[in-house]
């Protein structure tokens, strides 16, 4: 069994300097199984630093219990466990030597997560509560109490068990030991092999069959990550699990294409997002009675001409949405907003006023032949170059007459003259509508947070002009 504790002082020296607060939280190897929370009148005054650091003052405690009166509490609530804390020596003196003015001598086996987390994590910047919390996604308020570090630290060690793949923590107590606190096919050891790369990693069952594929900047936090939430999905998911696999990819873009592929192919148990193939919905245009082109959408089965395919009525409403706002059309003629007389957008000034006849029609139809024209078929070639999945290796998307042809990888020395020779270096991968949100949202960000985008010409045979190479930054 575990004790962690953590409690606040008034920040005074020598022996004024008393328990404030105090938090006990029994751990027995899985869970949680009691708490003790408790402010404590100090019988003196707390210092300002401890006020501005706790926000626990005089006023609050002058109501709370003196140390004597919980003391057989947190004796006996310790008794026969490990006393965990991050900075151990000065939670257990605290307790000691409140117990010590009672007459009452304490001995525990003692242990800080702050020692144990150098052994475990080895090479972190610094190692105090709040950093190791932020860089393991462990959430501790800007201030906080003992009830909040307790609360922090008991997290710290459930993950610092979890990453334990040499057997560093072997402080087990008549309680369970942290293997046993991991599901019970959970492949351990695969998950210590996992490299901090980026790439796509693949959940199986016991058969051996995927049931979750995910993409990450870092496939071995992202993997830890799963085992750490409590979301129930999350841990059917990691209760299922009995083998990991992963493909290291180098660029975070080649990682998101293969990703979506992968969902696509497997249709993984676990997985929601992109695990569609078949549109069913699509967005049309037509001309009405008074010469304007109106947008709408519906099922597939009742557009002639569809301009664009999706999943559900969601997705179409999302890029009429879109559309209005990018190019000020009026919602009114998207299907958006079914009214009579100017439509919302023109009262905040996002519609220029063809609802209000107060923008010609050819006006407008112009504007809404520019806001279709990049969905009517890009039919342009061209060559994403990204990070490769070593230094002197590049990766390589092709997209050729606007749709996507795959990826592969280049050394960074090689020169390319034959654009088919290009092509064989791509794995071939199918286009779909997915791939290609993928592929615009990629670059419109690169735009839109004007990171810099390296843009050149290379004059490749067998194509009858220039293609286009891309080089933007990593998202």
């Amino acid at each position: 069994m575990y004790a962690i504790v953590e409690i606040e002082t008034t920040g005074l020296r020598g022996e004024d300097n008393r328990i404030t607060e105090v938090c006990i939280l029994v751990h027995d190897g899985d869970e949680i199984i009691k708490e003790f929370t408790s402010l404590v009148n100090p019988e003196v005054s707390i210092g300002y630093k401890a006020l501005r650091k706790t926000g626990i003052s005089d006023e609050m405690v002058l109501s709370a219990p003196k140390f004597y009166e919980i003391a057989r509490e947190v004796v006996e609530l310790t008794r026969d466990c490990i006393f965990i804390s991050h900075h151990v020596n000065y939670n257990f003196n605290g307790i000691r030597n409140e117990l010590q003015s009672l007459g009452a001598s304490f001995k525990r086996r003692k242990k800080s997560t702050l020692s144990l987390s150098r052994k475990v994590i080895p090479g972190q910047q610094s190692y105090s509560l709040g950093a190791l919390c932020t860089q393991l996604g462990i959430h501790l308020p800007e201030r906080y109490g003992a009830r909040d570090k307790a609360k922090a630290t008991v997290s710290l060690l459930e993950r610092l068990w979890a990453l334990d793949s040499n057997g560093v923590i072997d402080f087990n107590l008549n309680g369970k030991s942290a293997q046993t606190s991991l599901p019970p096919q959970w492949p351990k050891s695969a998950v210590a092999s996992l490299p901090n790369v980026t790439g796509v990693y693949y959940f199986k069952n016991s058969e051996k069959k995927i049931i979750y594929v995910g993409k990450a900047k870092d496939i071995k936090q992202r993997v830890l990550s799963h085992l750490y939430s409590k979301a129930h999905k999350e841990m059917r998911l990691c209760f299922e699990t009995a083998h990991i696999d992963y493909t290291h990819t180098g660029s975070e873009l080649v990682a998101l294409l293969l990703e979506s592929d992968e969902i696509k192919k497997h249709l993984p148990k676990y997985n929601r997002a992109q695990k569609r193939i078949g549109y069913r919905y699509g967005v049309g245009a037509y001309l009405d009675k008074n010469g304007i082109t109106n947008l709408f959408y519906d099922r597939l089965s009742k557009i002639k001409t569809p301009l664009a395919c999706f999943y559900n009525q969601g997705e179409c409403t999302a890029f009429l949405e879109e559309l209005c706002e990018n190019f000020e059309l009026c919602p009114r003629f998207c299907n958006l907003q079914q009214i009579s007389g100017a439509c919302f957008h023109f009262h905040i000034k996002k519609c220029r006023g063809v609802c209000r006849e107060m923008e010609s029609v050819e006006s407008y139809n112009q504007r809404v032949d520019r806001a279709l024209k990049p969905i009517e078929g890009d039919t342009k070639t061209y060559i994403i170059k990204a990070q490769g999945r070593k230094k002197n290796e590049e990766s390589v998307i092709l997209i050729e007459n606007g749709i996507y042809k795959g990826f592969g990888y280049l050394h960074k020395r090689r020169r390319i003259k034959f654009f088919d020779d290009y092509k064989k270096l791509i794995t071939p991968m199918p286009d779909n509508n997915d791939v290609q949100k993928i592929l615009r949202r990629y670059l419109k960000r690169s735009d839109r947070e004007s990171l810099s985008l390296d843009y050149r010409q290379e004059m490749l045979r067998q194509n009858n002009g220039t293609i286009t190479v891309i080089k933007p930054t990593e998202m």
